[in-house]
């Protein structure tokens, strides 16, 4: 073969396996591994932990208390909570309401929801002795480092206000307001009883709703802290000045807001999903891809935890951190704050 066309062959294969190459990462992007019929990028690496319920009590009408032990428990602080992988595969986040301190056990409490999903009727039907699956403990109600302290919680909303009160110690200014259905229904009274009227207790069948007002007159710098139903959050952000904010936790994911479609390109196949404005990335998604994984559909749990490639992100969820939704999405609660998404699906 003449030297110039030998030169022109090497030359052209040298350039469509570059075309080639190229072609490859932009369908998989974590080449070279393969591109999966069923992707799994996305999914928590996060390890798990086996833990042993060591005791069970019921400190409420409905509530019920679970210590988990186990050797070697990761550290937590104040505000944290662990996923728990329920043996139906169902996912739940529980915050921890113990003492960090207590190196050797975390503690849980969680009320039985009976028109709920399942969830709290499996933790409900535990008993001492059995084991459980939990992811190490994570944070998105951080103690804010602040002069004074304000705490609103509503039912089993006072869990993680528990360790809260505890790191502040008693020569911090907070106070907390605590409400419920009725004493029977609202855990952990006796123990809140020794801090006196820093505590304000108002079940609704005693006082009716509880009177916010006095969070008008919270002056800028304090750290207000609220944790309970949707209403009652609601609420205190009505309340509160503008210029406070407000560091919240919720039961459930905060109400919709308005949404407009979008479209998702799935790069690893290069197929296109439209997502219409009255239906969720997560709908979407499994209509092409039907093994994706997904289960609370609420934004708490990161199993429907993906890699964004492209496009901007509406964060909808209750899970990540600042960190993650740089490069993340939880498919069932976030959209495209625009007209298009690329993941790594």
């Amino acid at each position: 073969m003449p030297r110039a066309l030998t030169l022109a062959v090497v030359t052209g294969g040298a350039w469509l396996a570059r075309r080639a190459l190229r072609e490859r990462v932009r369908r998989s992007p974590l080449w070279p591994l393969p591109a999966l019929e069923q992707p799994i990028s996305g999914h928590s690496a996060r390890r798990t932990l086996r833990a042993r319920v060591a005791a069970r009590t019921e400190p409420a009408a409905g509530v019920v208390r679970l210590r988990l032990t186990a050797p070697d428990l990761p550290a937590w602080t104040p505000g944290a909570h662990v996923d728990l992988l329920l043996p139906s595969g169902l996912v739940r986040q529980y915050s921890l309401c113990g003492d960090p301190a207590d190196t050797g056990g975390y503690e849980i409490a969680v009320r039985l929801i009976e028109d709920g999903r399942g969830g709290s009727r499996e933790v409900h039907a535990l008993a001492e002795g059995d084991q459980v699956t939990l992811r190490p403990p994570r944070n998105r109600f951080e103690l804010a480092d602040a002069p004074r302290h304000v705490f609103v919680a509503g039912g089993i909303g006072i869990t993680p206000v528990l360790p809260m009160l505890r790191a502040l110690g008693p020569e911090a200014d907070w106070t907390l307001l605590y409400g419920g259905r009725s004493r029977a229904t609202m855990p952990f009274l006796s123990e809140l009883a020794r801090y006196g009227d820093r505590v304000k207790v108002c079940p609704e069948d005693e006082a009716g709703l509880p009177d916010l007002s006095f969070l008008a007159a919270v002056e800028p710098g304090t750290a207000v802290h609220a944790c309970g139903p949707e209403p009652l959050t609601a609420a205190v952000r009505a309340a509160l000045p503008a210029e406070v904010p407000l560091l919240l936790e919720r039961f459930t994911p905060a109400p919709p807001a308005a949404a407009a479609p979008f479209t998702v390109e799935l790069a690893r196949s290069g197929r296109v999903v439209a997502v219409a404005a009255d239906e969720s990335t997560l709908t979407a998604v499994r209509r092409v891809l039907p093994a994706t994984p997904y289960s609370c559909e609420q934004g708490f749990c990161g199993t429907c935890r993906h890699r964004v490639l492209s496009g901007a992100v509406e964060h909808r969820d209750e899970l990540l951190t600042d960190a993650e939704r740089a490069d993340s999405l939880l498919l069932c609660v976030s959209r495209a704050r625009g007209e298009r998404l690329v993941l790594d699906l």
